[in-house]
């Protein structure tokens, strides 16, 4: 690609990613026909509520949005971050926007440190919770030590009323290179079953409905902590939800996480025993780490030194959402990611995935 060229994408499939990508990589890019052939076309007001933040959080950025808001050229500036608060439109969690955060906050000029406000989960996007404690450890793995979120208010939904704070103090030149191709045995089921202006008696009912599906189930420890949420900090709207996810004793922690929430005419059992459910499917079809978290870990690969490094992945993690993320990550970086089938007899439904990291260097950071 030539120098200056633009790099065009089409609809608004992976936006979030395709803006970050062309931020690390500090290249122009254009997204046209954004929901086109829809009843109501172009961006959603939480899309525009993104690249605001994008704004935010970077120097010299230039976005131009077209008068129907079908198409959108995005120049990156210099990522900056620094001490701001982000208000979050209703219609997406504040874990829509922190998410691709975590993808930045490491190779700022400065450290982040954003408060967020709004719904803090939802059924659709990530949760606080799965991003503290299934998203920090990935990037700790690659080298992030000082990145933390804490949770000020829950808002659950539809008001929200919720502020989470993103802090980052952990700034690196660059991810380090992995090769995670052992698949950690778990030593434990951890979890947080939590609720918002409605009787205590609530969480407690989830917790009881897991331990009902984990104990028959897994022959390890299941240990789920009550959150119980009053008063001011208990945001706008009552309202209840799950996370679990698991711990291993040996090698690094590569966890694996599931959340969700209750909403009208579902109960604390229904959540409590379908999310259970849900995360031994998870255990069942995951490679080292959840589908939910392959994003932000190809990413980090990519972008890492110039060097091999491998990541093993269960073949039915491989969905047509992943395919456009790996060619939206080559039309950015002009790299791409190889699988073969893992090398161990007894694991014929796992792949190695392989990649070239870029040579990505944080401009702020020298490099040893």
């Amino acid at each position: 690609m030539a120098k200056g060229q633009i790099i065009t994408f089409q609809d608004h499939e992976n936006f979030r990613l395709r803006l970050i990508l062309s931020t690390l990589a500090g290249k122009p890019i254009k997204i046209e026909k954004i929901r086109s052939h829809e009843l109501n076309p172009g961006l959603k007001d939480y899309e525009v509520s993104f690249l605001r933040l994008l704004e935010k959080v970077t120097n010299g950025s230039v976005i131009e949005i077209s008068y129907t808001g079908t198409t959108v050229i995005y120049r990156p500036g210099i990522i900056i971050g620094g001490v701001l608060t982000h208000d979050c439109p209703v219609s997406k969690p504040v874990g829509y926007f922190i998410e691709y955060m975590l993808f930045l906050a490491p190779f700022s000029k400065e450290k982040f440190s954003i408060v967020f406000k709004g719904i803090t989960s939802s059924k659709e996007d990530v949760g606080v919770d799965l991003l503290k404690w299934g998203f920090l450890p990935v990037m700790e793995n690659f080298g992030v030590r000082e990145c933390s979120i804490h949770t000020l208010k829950r808002g659950s939904p539809p008001l929200g009323g919720g502020e989470v704070h993103l802090l980052c103090n952990s700034l690196i030149a660059q991810p380090i290179t992995i090769h995670a191709l052992e698949i950690n045995k778990i030593s434990s089921i951890r979890g947080i079953a939590y609720c918002t202006r409605v009787s205590p008696s609530i969480v407690n009912r989830i917790v009881s409905s897991v331990r009902d599906v984990l104990r028959n189930t897994i022959g390890c420890e299941v240990n789920i902590t009550t959150d119980v949420w009053r008063g001011e900090t208990s945001g706008k709207s009552p309202g209840f939800g799950l996370t679990l996810f698991s711990e291993s004793k040996k090698g690094k922690n590569w966890r694996y996480c599931i959340e969700d929430i209750g909403l009208a005419r579902e109960t604390p059992e229904d959540i409590g025993e379908a999310t259970s459910y849900k995360f031994l499917e998870l255990l069942e079809n995951s490679g080292v780490i959840g589908r939910n978290q392959l994003p932000l870990a190809l990413t980090y690969m990519t972008i890492g030194k110039e060097d091999i490094g491998r990541l093993k992945v269960h073949k039915s993690q491989i969905d047509a959402k992943l395919v456009t993320m790996l060619r939206d990550i080559k039309s950015v970086f002009n790299t791409q990611f190889l699988f073969k089938p893992s090398p161990e007899e007894a694991e014929e439904d796992y792949l190695v995935a392989t990649v070239k990291g870029v040579g990505f260097t944080n401009t702020s950071k020298k490099v040893a």
